[in-house]
């Protein structure tokens, strides 16, 4: 089947689209500002790499139940503690975050307590540590501005390649396209109670560098346009580019979108966040180099300017 016959020829005014366009975006932009900012004062769901905390991961002889194993450590003064159990392989999880505040000394290990609780509470159960690791509220702090960091220095890298590759013009569209899916994919997770750590931020970067490619090849056809009819209206050229492309970009989306869900359903607790991440990001992506990326040049120009070439 050719990609041609997958959606055909379309005269779609996506232009004309743009004020629901801009609302739907100031949704989703205002979210992932929260997020942020939620983030950054340690009030969202944030992993222990980003928020300072312990995990002990056991692997028992026998199942425990996850009440029980609740139930001592709540008897032990670990109330707040979050357990998960995966019962294939007789393992659990046991997390307990400190968030972060300002001025605050690194908690003590506490990796210790929760392995004495278990070998006291369940001395006929006998169990090997699978893994532990702690994280200062100070490495944590530290995680969040390396990890805002990596995002801004990826946007001015963004425009910097735009601006070379075609004009200024199209980087500061591109990267504010990105920009926006990025913070978008945070403000869902932050809705969804989504735990937010260093591998939701990988996805996040993963995603800025597919939507990216996404909004490059609708620029490129823009451009040709450009080239092609200087003389027509701006929004003109920007629909005909779009909707020249419109089958590439749902083609390519789609096909991204089934291994996603793949993973999501089938690659285990482990991935499945960041698979979840990447599966909105890309429907985001799509979405935003449609009607982010090239509205923003035609806001540029206005309705009936003429981009010169």
């Amino acid at each position: 089947m050719k990609f041609t016959e997958f959606v055909g020829s379309t005269n779609i005014d996506f232009m004309g689209l743009k004020k629901y366009a801009y609302v739907f975006s100031g949704i989703l932009t205002l979210l992932g500002i929260i997020a942020i900012v939620l983030i950054l004062l340690g009030g969202a769901n944030l992993g222990i790499d980003l928020s300072g905390g312990t995990a002990v991961q056991l692997k028992f002889e026998k199942p425990v139940r996850i009440d029980a194993a609740r139930s001592v450590l709540t008897k032990n003064g670990l109330e707040d503690a979050e357990l998960q159990e995966f019962p294939e392989d007789n393992k659990l999880l046991i997390r307990l975050k400190k968030l972060i505040t300002p001025d605050e000394p690194v908690a003590e290990p506490v990796a210790e307590k929760v392995i004495s609780i278990f070998r006291q509470e369940f001395p006929d159960n006998t169990f090997v540590v699978d893994s532990s690791s702690e994280i200062g509220p100070t490495v944590g702090r530290k995680l969040q501005r390396d990890a805002v960091t990596a995002v801004v220095v990826s946007m001015i890298g963004i425009i910097i390649y735009i601006a070379f590759r075609f004009e200024f013009r199209f980087g500061i569209a591109a990267a504010i396209a990105t920009f926006h899916d990025v913070i978008a994919v945070l403000g869902i997770f932050y809705i969804l109670n989504k735990e937010i750590n260093l591998l939701i931020i990988t996805a996040l970067l993963t995603l800025a560098g597919y939507s990216l490619t996404d909004t490059v090849v609708v620029f490129d056809r823009i451009r040709e346009y450009l080239r092609m009819r200087r003389k027509d209206p701006i929004n003109v050229i920007i629909n005909n580019g779009i909707n020249h492309v419109l089958c590439r970009t749902l083609v390519t989306s789609f096909t991204t979108a089934l291994v996603l869900i793949a993973l999501v359903i089938f690659g285990g607790e482990v991935i499945h966040d960041f698979s979840l991440a990447l599966l909105i990001g890309v429907i985001i992506g799509t979405y935003s180099s449609i009607f982010v990326a090239s509205p923003l040049l035609l806001l540029w120009k206005g309705k009936t300017g003429i981009l010169k070439k």
